[in-house]
């Protein structure tokens, strides 16, 4: 069997290269760990310059944490694995956002969840005519974790709202736009970027700016002053009413997408990243959201959510509550607490 992480140097460049191409290289606890190890030792070798990550085969760079496991956990161990997974993983996500030296992220593909906590912490973030961008966790009773309350509270015009709140997808050329992405490059030429890196880590910003091309036009640019509106505020009523009131297409479609997510995690999503804005440390809100990730993992809405979206495919998850006025502030405030000393989130 084949490693789920291929872990190499050329040179002076680390190359951690995602390997499951089945599972659209979705994070197990052991890969994370894998690269936990990898990256810890390049930080101490002076010889490493500077790292890339990427996939090394198939139709995207990462789909997210291994959903499957985290169902299992939460309907079988009391959410004891799932725990212990969202704490590598958040670790991991720690350790390349303050990492010493320069890492180079390859968005090619699908970038979805926990591929999303492995790439906007790189300094170099290269999209391509491939990549689609999501945190879809709504959708499946989570929330945009992995970094998340950091990420999407500091967007402008309230886009990273509105990313959390309806799972919305975005292209390469819309991730260049929004600064989710530094870099857009055609997927036929990142082979020879990643030469170009490792014969010169010296020189990562000019190479990626040499070989940047002119993208599409971002469609999410046309719809920026709607998004801005409504989903100015942080009460889920409120962005719904909004939407309600507005006749147009464009509301009409994210009203019947935002209907179709689990309530609680939309409440959670907003007071995640209503908080996370506040926040000046990368670790605080890591802590937060493993608080977060530790409590809804054993919630109803989750196992709900992947059962109808993903295990059943049926489409019709039955959330609890219901409602977004079911979802109350004591709900949301008992989600929010900190944990046990013993049991709280803490970087490598």
């Amino acid at each position: 069997m084949s490693a789920e992480v291929l872990i190499h140097s050329h040179a002076n460049v680390g190359h951690l290269s995602l390997n499951r191409p089945k599972a659209i290289h979705a994070l197990t606890q052991g890969m994370c760990s894998a690269m936990l190890a990898a990256l810890t030792e390049w930080a101490a070798d002076s010889a490493v310059k500077a790292v890339i990550v990427d996939h090394a085969e198939g139709r995207g760079f990462c789909a997210g944490g291994d959903i499957a496991v985290l169902r299992d956990s939460a309907l079988n161990d009391g959410g004891a694995a799932g725990r212990a997974f969202f704490h590598k993983e958040y670790q991991l996500n720690h350790q390349m956002f303050t990492y010493p030296k320069p890492i180079v992220a390859f968005m090619d593909g699908i970038t979805m969840g926990g591929g999303v906590g492995i790439s906007l912490p790189a300094q170099y973030r290269v999209a391509t005519e491939n990549t689609r961008f999501a945190m879809p966790e709504t959708g499946i009773g989570l929330f945009s974790d992995v970094g998340g309350g950091w990420y999407l509270s500091r967007l402008g015009g309230r886009i990273g709202q509105f990313l959390a709140l309806t799972g919305a997808r975005l292209d390469g050329a819309e991730c260049l736009w929004t600064g989710l992405a530094t870099h857009y490059l055609p997927s036929s030429d990142l082979a020879e970027a990643k030469a170009r890196i490792i014969a010169h880590p010296d020189r990562i910003a000019g190479i990626l700016a040499e070989m940047a091309v002119t993208p599409p036009h971002p469609r999410i640019a046309d719809n920026a002053a709607q998004i801005a509106h409504h989903f100015a505020s942080d009460s889920f009523e409120e962005i719904l009413t909004s939407l309600e009131a507005d006749e147009g297409d464009w509301a009409a479609k994210e009203l019947a997408a935002l209907r179709s997510k689990s309530p609680q995690s939309c409440k959670v999503s907003l007071r995640q990243l209503a908080l996370g804005a506040g926040m000046a440390d990368f670790a605080e809100v890591m802590q937060m959201e493993f608080r977060i990730a530790a409590r809804v993992l054993i919630l109803p809405d989750f196992a709900e959510g992947v059962r109808a979206v993903i295990t059943d495919k049926t489409g019709d998850p039955k959330w609890s509550p219901a409602s977004p006025q079911g979802v109350t502030a004591a709900m949301l405030d008992a989600i929010f607490a900190p944990l046990p000393q013993d049991q709280e989130w803490n970087p490598l």
